[in-house]
């Protein structure tokens, strides 16, 4: 699928907070709280920051090789995790949670970058190796974000009862949501390839981990993605020390906090630490950990621990506690050997916190990458945008502003009264030197009469142009169509919209269209025009 390609500044969008533009920006305020430009340069400084760091490398390769036992993937993926074992092999990764159906867009735009910035490393430092790894967050326990789909207009909920860890969840009800989409979707030229794939992975399988797992490989694997599934107590062993004084001493949220502070002066903080950063893992629960008195509780449970109960429980069952945002980060940086995190607006707010965390803990902290952000515009949508006149950057302008700038390019009539202001701005200060003439305590009337009556002109001149709006009634329905498509909920179509009606018309071109428009390493928000 060929497209025209537009770049624009993330800044100059207005859906990005202000502590991510300044650090696309690097602006001196948000400096001290991450290690590395991004830049090639800054990959090289992470790349000898983490020589340094002492990766079980052996472990790493023993554990991804046993979760790819039964899945039938590429011979790029099964080569990728051996060259995990060799010295000079480093890895780029993304994490997000087990959305069902992948929810939104950008769960394929974060992989894909992974993917192209490992590409493009491999080129650029050839003497290394670059692998992209996808860490799935399946500990996640909020069902409310992953239990759902936008399928046009249409939020789809998945129905069930169960709690906990959403990985854990069997796919008992996703049966209909498959139904649902497979009779929308089955009409277009790849639709009834996409149910089938739906349901070859979801339907059958034993829980929500393991169909993300095998959509995720079926989707990516001939690109060497790797897959790893933290949720998994040889992993979380190796965390044993850290695990332990973060509920023992909570340590972890005293440096998280002084980090905050100073960076609050500046930036609205995105996640803030708890005395204790694990949750409690175990069947359907996941729930806080909470020290009260000279024991541990679990929140809404009667479990309770004592110092050496606990101590017992973590090291006989590490696959029980589960970190959250702030210890996520030294998990995945400690298991892997990584040189660079790429995620969201989000999640580079809140890894922006941690650097100080990593230091102490002595883990290398990577080089941080917005992911790559698009607007898809086909070919139907493009045609109404071209009769309308506009360039592809302005559409993120209001529905009012881009209505108002349409009738004054094309009404005959005139709607400014820029000149008629002139001069009655004019006329006024000849009055007031008239007056001043007189009484110079005059002046102020005058000048109070003069701002009145250039306050009137410019409100007869909005009711001139709000009348004149009313003969675009169709080009005012035009660009409220066209806003509600791109920018559905209001929001960022990769926000919203899932993959699969793209999959579905596309096929797997529209997953090597992103990936071929994909930065690396620059940091701009793409539109893609499809071609005529």
């Amino acid at each position: 699928m060929d497209c025209n390609v537009t770049a624009i500044p993330y800044g100059e969008i207005g859906y990005f907070s202000k502590i991510i533009v300044d650090y696309l920006q690097e602006s001196p305020s948000i400096r001290p709280f991450y290690e590395h430009p991004l830049t090639v340069q800054g990959v090289s400084e992470a790349i000898a920051s983490r020589k340094l760091f002492n990766t079980n490398r052996k472990l790493l390769v023993d554990v991804l090789q046993s979760q790819y036992t039964t899945q039938v993937t590429s011979d790029k993926v099964r080569r990728n995790i051996e060259a995990l074992a060799e010295e000079n092999t480093f890895t780029i990764v993304t994490a997000h949670q087990p959305n069902i159906f992948t929810g939104h867009l950008y769960f394929i735009y974060k992989i894909l970058h992974i993917i192209k910035l490992c590409t493009h490393l491999n080129k650029e430092l050839p003497e290394h190796k670059f692998v992209p790894v996808f860490y799935m967050g399946s500990e996640d326990a909020d069902l409310e974000e992953l239990g759902h789909i936008f399928l046009g207009n249409e939020k789809i909920v998945w129905e069930t009862n169960q709690k906990g860890a959403v990985g854990r969840m069997n796919t008992k009800g996703l049966d209909k949501i498959v139904e649902r989409v497979a009779g929308e979707l089955s009409v277009h030229p790849f639709g009834n390839e996409l149910i089938a794939l739906l349901k070859a992975c979801y339907l059958n399988a034993p829980d929500i981990q393991t169909a993300t797992f095998r959509f995720a490989d079926e989707l990516f694997k001939e690109y060497g993605l790797i897959i790893l599934l933290p949720d998994n107590p040889v992993l979380k062993r190796s965390m044993l020390s850290l695990f332990e004084d973060d509920l023992l001493n909570q340590l972890p949220s005293s440096i998280v906090e002084e980090t905050n502070k100073r960076l609050s002066q500046h930036y609205k903080v995105q996640a803030n630490p708890r005395e204790i950063n694990l949750f409690y893992l175990k069947d359907d629960l996941r729930e806080r950990i909470v020290k009260k008195g000279n024991e541990w509780k679990v929140v809404g449970q009667e479990i309770r621990f004592t110092e050496a109960s606990l101590k017992e429980e973590l090291r006989n069952h590490p696959e029980r506690f589960s970190p959250n945002v702030i210890l996520r980060g030294l998990f995945q940086e400690t298991i892997l050997p990584n040189i660079a995190f790429i995620g969201g607006g989000g999640e580079t707010a809140y890894w922006l916190e941690l650097k100080d965390l990593f230091k102490h803990y002595g883990v290398p902290y990577p080089l941080l990458v917005l992911r790559n952000s698009f607007l898809f515009i086909d070919k139907n949508v493009q045609l109404t945008i071209d009769k309308l006149g506009f360039p592809v950057h302005a559409l993120f302008r209001e529905e009012r502003l881009l209505l108002e700038e349409l009738v004054k390019r094309q009404s005959t009539r005139q709607l400014e009264l820029n000149n008629e202001i002139e001069i009655a701005n004019a006329l006024y200060d000849d009055i007031q030197r008239v007056a001043y003439n007189i009484d110079k305590s005059l002046l102020k009337h005058v000048e109070a009469l003069k701002v009145r009556a250039t306050r009137q002109l410019h409100i007869l001149e909005k009711k001139m142009l709000k009348a004149e709006k009313r003969k675009y009634d169709d080009q005012q329905r035009q660009i409220q169509a066209v806003k509600a498509h791109l920018f559905p909920n209001r929001s960022l179509q990769e926000r919203i919209e899932n993959f699969m009606p793209y999959y579905a018309r596309y096929g797997p071109d529209f997953i090597e269209t992103i990936y071929r428009y994909s930065p690396a390493l620059d940091q701009d928000f793409i539109i893609l025009n499809q071609h005529q």
